[in-house]
């Protein structure tokens, strides 16, 4: 790609997020596991409460949850005491292997995701991926993917880092070390959550958030389609709307819209801006 201004850079990674934004659909995975666990110890929360952390890594969602004032109500209720993190502990050390046990089920590839990293691929670009998922689930979860045609270059788990997860820069930076990226102005980071969003644009990477195939509206391709347009319509909006306050430049409905805006940041690095 030839430079019309001293100061461009032409992109050389794609960064991305899994549950939601590369595979699994609404990214239920996580969700019910957290209702489950939570039920396992006599403490209800909604599908709507289980989301609300999602892209922070397990323990530190959990954490999250706990901090909820009717959620932390409920365990001062069962337990006698506020949460601490021996309870978390608690909590975590029954959402493994719950997840473990179900991460396959939720493993199917998003429509188009497959085709659009093969299409990255093409231009040259490296691709480069990092979850809230600990290391023992995405143990489970990449075969599966890659028999499906998504097997990123790099994958960084949410607790191989002793920096932290999300929001902090951290996972995606440990991308542009381990693909030897030149600039991180380079880089694209697409997720479907909030902190994943926060963790790219901390980074210093152009960002897109995914909204209709991603937690923030969290259906189903079932439920999608069952749907009128207006609902659609309004569901798009208000997730588009949290992604964007987050930070992010650009949202799409799923990452098989990827191409389009990568033409426009592309365009963008040629004059010279930078994310």
């Amino acid at each position: 790609m030839s430079s019309s201004s001293p100061c461009a850079i032409a992109l050389e990674a794609v960064i991305f997020d899994w549950a939601g934004t590369l595979v699994d659909f609404g990214s239920l995975a996580p969700t019910q596991i957290f209702v489950d666990a939570f039920k396992s110890f006599d403490i209800h929360i909604t599908l709507e409460q289980a989301r609300g952390p999602m892209g922070l890594s397990k323990w530190q969602h959990i954490q999250a949850l706990l901090a909820e004032p009717a959620i932390a109500r409920q365990w001062q209720q069962c337990n006698g005491h506020a949460p601490t993190d021996k309870d978390i502990d608690a909590i975590y050390s029954r959402f493994m292997p719950m997840q473990i046990a179900k991460v396959g089920e939720y493993s199917q590839g998003i429509a188009g995701v497959a085709a659009t990293l093969c299409w990255l691929r093409s231009k040259g670009l490296k691709i480069g991926s990092c979850s809230g998922y600990p290391r023992q689930v995405l143990d489970v979860l990449l075969p599966l993917a890659a028999a499906e045609g998504i097997a990123p270059d790099h994958v960084i788990a949410g607790d191989e880092l002793a920096a932290g997860g999300r929001p902090g820069p951290y996972m995606a930076l440990a991308n542009v070390l381990a693909l030897k990226i030149g600039d991180v102005a380079a880089c694209i980071k697409v997720d479907d959550t909030v902190p994943g969003i926060e963790e790219g644009i901390r980074a210093g990477m152009w960002s897109v958030g995914i909204s209709l195939s991603g937690n923030e509206v969290g259906v189903t391709p079932e439920q999608l389609a069952q749907l009128t347009s207006e609902q659609i319509a309004g569901l798009r909006s208000r997730a588009e709307a949290r992604l964007r306050e987050a930070g992010a430049h650009y949202v799409i409905d799923s990452v098989a819209d990827l191409p389009a805006v990568l033409a426009l940041i592309e365009t963008r690095l040629q004059a010279g801006q930078r994310p």
